[in-house]
């Protein structure tokens, strides 16, 4: 099953979980002062919608600074911004929808230096063409969001709820650190090659 198919089946708990993770990652290494986890808050929401409006705008503020000196940051909190606050699958599923290729397109743009070799369209994988043109970072988030719908798909209800959201979030904060390492490793060699 493609990733958008998986998209269309999930119910609000997946579409509300799927999209925050998927934000998550996308969130640049924090600097000093930062909150290390600034979208945690929304994890606690997505069970049961409680709290889900008032916990959007809360990391919606807490990543105001963060906002202000990144670009992909910046998308982040504006698809924060533009989510919606009933906490209904309708909605949310187009929100999970662009979270999810926010994502694709933040991992894509890691995976190959700027201007080396095709770009993949992130649609297309998503809705199940050939992968073969996708580097091993868009490859690797693909099935990462395709696990999280299928673990919250599996364990919906009262019973395995609250441990799926958990299998889901540690799914993301490894997902998060895979990123964040080829972050820090293009920062550092950027660095080196404006110093020379």
């Amino acid at each position: 099953m493609s990733l958008l198919e998986l998209i269309a089946r999930a119910d609000e708990r997946g579409l509300a979980a799927s999209g925050g993770a998927c934000l998550d990652r996308c969130l640049p290494p924090p600097e000093d002062g930062d909150e290390p986890e600034p979208l945690r808050p929304l994890w606690a929401a997505c069970e049961s919608g409680a709290e889900w409006a008032a916990r959007l705008d809360a990391v919606h503020t807490a990543l105001e600074g963060v906002a202000g000196r990144d670009a992909t940051a910046a998308r982040v909190r504006a698809l924060l911004g533009g989510a919606p606050r009933e906490f209904a699958t309708g909605p949310l599923r187009a929100w999970a929808e662009s979270c999810s290729l926010l994502a694709l397109e933040t991992h894509q743009e890691f995976d190959l230096p700027a201007g080396d070799g095709p770009r993949t369209s992130l649609r297309g994988l998503a809705d199940g063409a050939d992968g073969a043109l996708s580097g091993p970072l868009v490859t690797g988030e693909l099935r990462r969001q395709a696990e999280i719908l299928e673990i919250l798909a599996d364990t919906a209800g009262p019973a395995g709820g609250g441990a799926g959201l958990r299998r889901a979030l540690d799914l993301s904060t490894e997902g998060r650190r895979v990123l964040r390492a080829v972050m820090s490793r293009r920062a550092r060699g950027r660095g080196r090659s404006g110093g020379a």
